[in-house]
């Protein structure tokens, strides 16, 4: 377990190098820069803004002083109002984290239980329910029904309030964030169950007399988490940076949407700081999630 551990932790620290190179080169490749502006800037202007920000060396120098400056712990200024990057996320990221990890726990745990329910129900009116909404959900992009439940729900009844710092509703971006996931766990953990009832294992346990909710959910339940898990596991860092456009769509002012106008705005800084925080999570969340298969599945060794 150490060794895979250890393992699996260079190989996090060498993705991460890869995302940052690939990142700051192709940032850097994309014609304009971040000080180009509608009313242009004189050209003394812009080549003392490019000298204070390092932007007038060699781009493979750039990228070695970034990192250097990232081993210390220094994400940088960013280069459109020159706040500190490390602010930014510690304002920023908390509003994102709240949102994600709310709209995971309810995919995880409606797609599980409606997974599990239309595999218990096969080919029975729950069970086609059930398909109708996961497929419907499935295949609906998150922006068209984040604009429908903020048409419907805020503008034309006015059940919910919009979003905002002072009064702070999350339950339509949470509606919006989890449907996605939600259907997709729920198709998953239909699968996985319908496999994990026909096991032999299964069938001894009916044999042998056991109870049907012992049955279900010590036995066929447990097993049938693995997918889930798998898939869980990059939602998890994903959804938790907070999705760009779900937020830009609800005027969260959270991480992603600091990302996306950082995009916009050819902020380098902050798009590099937001980029490598993503990569972090990621891999720390899969990292997670390979040691959670030894606690559903004890059969399971790392090698």
């Amino acid at each position: 377990m150490g060794k895979y551990i250890v393992k699996r932790i260079l190989l996090a620290i060498m993705t991460v190098f890869i995302i940052c190179a690939i990142t700051f080169f192709t940032m850097h490749a994309v014609p304009g820069g971040p000080f180009n502006r509608e009313k242009a800037l004189s050209e003394a202007t812009v080549a003392a803004l490019n000298a204070r920000y390092g932007l007038d060396k060699p781009v493979g120098e750039q990228f070695l002083l970034y990192m250097k400056g990232i081993l210390q712990g220094d994400f940088g200024v960013s280069l459109k109002n020159g706040r500190d990057i490390t602010a930014i996320i510690k304002e920023s990221f908390p509003i994102s984290a709240r949102l994600g990890v709310s709209a995971m726990v309810v995919a995880l745990i409606c797609g599980t239980i409606f997974g599990s329910t239309a595999a218990l129900t096969r080919n029975r009116l729950p069970d086609r329910v059930i398909v109708f909404f996961s497929t419907l959900f499935t295949a609906v992009p998150s922006f068209v029904l984040a604009t429908l439940l903020l048409l419907v729900f805020c503008i034309k009844l006015g059940w919910v309030p919009v979003w905002s710092p002072k009064n702070p509703n999350y339950v339509l971006p949470i509606i919006a964030l989890s449907a996605y996931p939600m259907a997709y766990i729920t198709r998953l953990s239909k699968t996985s169950m319908l496999d994990a009832l026909g096991q032999d294992y299964i069938r001894t346990a009916r044999a042998k007399g056991v109870s049907r909710f012992k049955m279900i959910f010590k036995h066929a339940l447990r097993n049938s988490l693995i997918p889930v898990i798998t898939y869980a596991g990059p939602q998890i860092a994903y959804i938790i940076t907070g999705s760009m456009v779900i937020e830009t769509i609800f005027t969260v002012g959270g991480l992603g949407s600091k990302f996306v106008s950082a995009i916009n705005n050819r902020d380098y800084t902050l798009i590099m700081a937001t980029t490598i925080f993503l990569a972090v999570l990621m891999v720390v969340a899969n990292l997670i999630c390979d040691l959670l298969y030894k606690l559903v599945d004890p059969r399971i060794k790392y090698d």
